[in-house]
């Protein structure tokens, strides 16, 4: 069970700056923006007069600025705090800044304290501690991005467990994170996929179609049987006979 954030731990681990922003900067209190999928071309819009258009959303998890250090770019002035004596101070300023707008695992605040040259065992008990309070909390993580990669990008759950594992999220909470998703729900997603894609590739050959849209989904994590299943049923509510298709390797 998730735990609910503290906000009154929050507020008094808070740096000064970090209030008075008009919004939370933990998991609970993420804009909605920040679970979202990549935006289409037409979402992010084009520029207008002057040169300006529609700021492109970042994607759930996706760090602001430099995604070498987790953090803004080194053009950016750095957070008050972090220029702070104590390494503790300091830590839990560079969190906390990088866990407003968006969420993160405790391996990826671990890695951008690391880099910050922050102590192991500084950085542990400060993570340590934003654990208890609920600032970090990978299962919830975990759950949300099986949820917003799979509905924004069309991940099967192969794919989605990859993605988690890169992030350090444990294995034991990837399983329950990706039990969210059934084989009814991926063979749903992958028909929508293959149904958006089905008419690019309308007066290429019966076999060059098959293989193009099913490496479509193998790209996204599905299994080669359930790719095949679901383009073959597109091709033959199109009219094409696929009875005599060839599986052979699909294009990844």
């Amino acid at each position: 069970m998730t735990r609910r954030t503290d906000w009154a731990e929050y507020d008094r681990l808070d740096a000064p700056q970090e209030r008075g922003r008009g919004g939370h900067g933990g998991p609970e209190g993420a804009d909605d923006g920040a679970y979202g999928g990549e935006l289409s071309r037409g979402e992010r819009g084009s520029p207008g007069r002057g040169g300006r258009g529609r700021r492109r959303r970042r994607g759930f998890g996706e760090p602001p600025g430099d995604a070498q250090d987790g953090g803004p770019s080194s053009s950016s002035r750095a957070e008050p705090g972090e220029s702070s004596g104590d390494p503790a101070e300091r830590a839990r300023a560079i969190c906390l800044r990088l866990l407003t707008g968006t969420p993160r695992t405790r391996k990826q605040l671990a890695d951008a304290l690391r880099k910050r040259e922050i102590p192991d065992e500084v950085a542990e008990e400060v993570l340590s501690r934003f654990e208890e309070v609920g600032l970090i909390d990978d299962g919830a993580f975990a759950g949300a991005w099986v949820e917003s990669r799979h509905h924004g990008r069309g991940l099967a759950r192969r794919a989605l467990a990859q993605e988690l594992r890169t992030k350090g999220v444990d294995s034991t909470l990837i399983d329950e994170a990706v039990a969210q998703l059934d084989s009814e729900q991926e063979e749903a997603t992958a028909r929508e996929l293959v149904a958006r894609k089905l008419r690019a590739t309308r007066g290429l050959d019966r076999d060059k179609r098959l293989r193009r849209l099913a490496g479509m989904l193998a790209r996204k994590g599905y299994s080669e049987g359930m790719a095949l299943r679901v383009v073959r049923q597109a091709l033959e509510e199109e009219g094409e006979e696929t009875e005599f298709l060839t599986d052979g390797e699909y294009e990844g």
